[in-house]
């Protein structure tokens, strides 16, 4: 199943007078581009967070968070009155101030406030290591839902160059016969006597130079393989990346040997769908 890097999943749910919101953010990237914000008492959890992430998520630029907000209204910051009589001496040292200028620049001085510092409660974190996973399915989903998309789009496209393949073989049949009349008639305008036989001979050697039908019948099976390949049960984005490079080769080689105006605009078609592909390629997991 063809998934999508791009994704979003958020869960937010309360627990002992907490607020806790957990969310998901994923972009393209060639690798796991992983970074994980979870404020304390959860910090030491962050390894553990990471591994559950990876295996879930594989590739991909991601960024998660946890937000916890207290709902409790009581205050469990107290100022250290010692640290802030303190500044206030200091500060009256250095220069003739008043009490209350003084106090005002103290408050805003660092380690003022002691926090009472929260012990990780396990229980606690079990209901949060499931919302985890819920949040984790939820990115999922939207990844399957971007995947489908396009899914649809890489088929349309596939089923286009198909068809322009189709269409070589139609200008093959007025290709040979018009490179052949313009040589002949590149050879008539020199005015210069010439072995016809030899002429001949010369003529077929180049016209099979410039035949495409082992270049048509390669790209045929790696349009096949991409389809085959997009509805297997994995999403591997790498892997229609490389199918790609091998049907971008055989579209280049047919252009270099179209040598013939309207196989070449249709070459050029080719590589424009191509192109769209790869573009699009950059979000497949």
């Amino acid at each position: 199943m063809l998934k999508s890097m791009t994704g979003y999943g958020k869960t937010e749910f309360t627990i002992n007078n907490k607020k806790i919101t957990i969310e998901i953010k994923s972009l393209n990237s060639k690798s796991l581009d992983l970074s994980v914000r979870i404020n304390n008492p959860y910090k030491e959890k962050v390894l553990i967070v990471r591994k559950k992430i990876a295996s879930k998520l594989n590739r991909g630029k991601i960024d998660f968070n946890i937000f916890v907000e207290n709902t409790d209204a009581e205050n469990t910051n107290v100022i250290n009155k010692s640290i802030v009589k303190d500044y206030i001496k200091q500060l009256s040292s250095i220069a003739e101030i008043s009490q209350e200028k003084a106090l005002e620049l103290a408050m805003t001085l660092p380690n003022i406030l002691d926090a009472d510092v929260e012990e990780l409660d396990e229980s606690e974190w079990h209901e949060i290591d499931h919302k985890i996973d819920e949040t984790l399915n939820k990115i999922d989903s939207f990844r399957e839902e971007e995947g489908a998309i396009l899914m649809a789009d890489f088929q349309k496209r596939i089923i286009t160059l198909q068809d322009l393949c189709q269409k070589n073989i139609q200008f093959e049949e007025d290709r040979i016969p018009a490179v052949r009349e313009r040589i002949l008639k590149s050879i008539t305008d020199l005015k210069v006597d010439h072995d016809k036989d030899r002429f001949e001979q010369e003529l077929i050697y180049y016209l099979e130079k410039l035949d495409i039908t082992e270049e048509r019948i390669r790209l045929d099976n790696h349009l096949i393989y991409f389809l085959k390949t997009l509805n297997s049960k994995e999403s591997n984005g790498k892997k229609l990346g490389f199918i790609c490079q091998e049907i971008g080769r055989e579209i280049n080689t047919t252009g270099s040997k179209a040598n013939y105006s309207p196989m070449q605009q249709n070459v050029v078609l080719m590589k424009d769908e191509l192109e769209k592909i790869k573009e699009q390629l950059l979000n497949v997991l």
